[in-house]
């Protein structure tokens, strides 16, 4: 089975006969309250989702990822994932011991502080969130999540008593050690994931069956964390992933799991967060198609594919299935690429989720040549309701 990214997967959840003690330890040292990516994040480094980090970022492994994409100990890595403080709150000092303390007041356990550094915002955003199409400004999604935070990072190893409760999708939360279990079991050695936070429509479904063509299964992940307010809500999406999976895939070579992530929305960096992650879930291949994590017109449309080459050879274990812009042909009658369909303009329907969404804000179904009519039934029912 493919290596985690670095060699290891990490897991910071303390034994349970260490777990009263921990939480007793929290009770006694001073807290700070984590926001709901942070949280997001704690349960990925936790479980070894986010491996090899074993803790929230460090100065030198911040500056790092925003310099050349790769923390201090050489590994590749390519956006932020840090502590931040809140308000007006005082930032810990390095070589102190902090209680992580959730916005719901749940405890989840210790951080040894070992690094603690003043923000600057702006560059944060401009290094990590412009793409080629434009320089990135505080009309990025971005900007609204870095500008609620305090005014210092804080940084070191965490040691976790209770990874974060959630009332929707716990029976489909599967840690790395249980996706690689269940690969496993199923005999799969070669893992394609679809990652995504919209629903599956034809151009998706398109992609994810090459890839179910060249590997041993495909495991469909959507993306639960914090997404912008227009974005469909989890709940519905999966829904309507049943409802697809159920009835247009092969189930045996098929899974369905959450990604607790929180949405970037970091284009071409992003994707290569979304593939070292999900190598640590035991997964050998990552779909990547236009404009992948991509918002407004920040990004090229292919940024995302062209990115992985920038990385030596043997940095990403996990390999990439990169596809052109899809599209429902007219002329043959189903989903098509440049590459295998003749169609010219006329005969082709372009996709994309911004579409579907737009469609239903206006009151419109979408038609059978951009889902399925059991997708369209949910999200027509679900748009009504809302």
């Amino acid at each position: 089975m493919i290596a985690p990214h670095g060699g290891t997967l990490i897991n910071r959840l303390v034994a349970e006969n260490e777990r009263e003690a921990l939480l007793a330890k929290a009770a006694g040292l001073p807290s700070i309250t984590l926001n709901s990516r942070e949280v997001s994040d704690l349960e990925m480094i936790t479980v070894g989702a986010m491996s090899p980090l074993s803790g929230f970022m460090t100065e030198a492994d911040y500056n790092g990822v925003l310099d050349n994409m790769h923390l201090a100990d050489g590994n590749a890595w390519p956006l932020p994932v840090v502590l931040a403080t809140k308000g007006t709150d005082a930032a810990p000092e390095a070589g102190t011991e902090i209680a992580l303390v959730g916005e719901c007041g749940t405890v989840y356990g210790t951080m040894a502080v070992s690094s603690v550094w003043a923000m600057d915002k702006e560059r944060e955003l401009d290094v990590c969130f412009s793409g080629t199409n434009e320089k990135a400004d505080h009309g990025h999604p971005a900007w609204g999540y870095i500008e609620t935070l305090g005014s210092h990072y804080i940084g070191g190893v965490i040691s976790v008593a209770t990874l974060p409760s959630y009332e929707k999708h716990n029976d489909y939360r599967f840690t790395p050690v249980q996706t690689r279990a269940a690969f496993e079991e199923k005999g799969w050695e070669t893992i394609a994931v679809f990652q995504t936070r919209n629903p599956i429509h034809r151009a998706h479904e398109y992609l994810t069956k090459v890839a179910l063509e060249q590997t041993d299964g495909l495991l469909v992940h959507p993306l639960v964390g914090d997404t912008k307010a227009d974005d469909i809500p989890s709940d519905v999406r999966m829904e309507c992933y049943h409802a697809l999976l159920n009835k247009y895939y092969p189930l045996d070579r098929t899974m369905l799991g959450v990604y607790p992530q929180a949405m970037r929305y970091g284009g071409p960096r992003e994707a290569i967060l979304h593939a070292v992650c999900r190598q640590n879930y035991g997964i050998t291949h990552i779909i990547i198609g236009r404009d992948h994590a991509g918002v407004g017109s920040y990004y090229g449309t292919f940024d995302a594919q062209q990115i992985f080459d920038s990385f030596k050879p043997g940095e990403l274990k996990i390999e990439t299935l990169r596809f052109e812009h899809s599209f429902f042909c007219k002329l043959t009658g189903g989903m098509a690429t440049t590459k295998s369909s003749p169609a010219g303009p006329e005969d082709k329907i372009f996709l994309s989720g911004t579409k579907v969404r737009e469609m239903l804000q206006n009151g419109e179904r979408p038609p059978a040549e951009f889902t399925r009519p059991e997708v369209a039934d949910i999200l027509v029912r679900c748009m009504q309701v809302s």
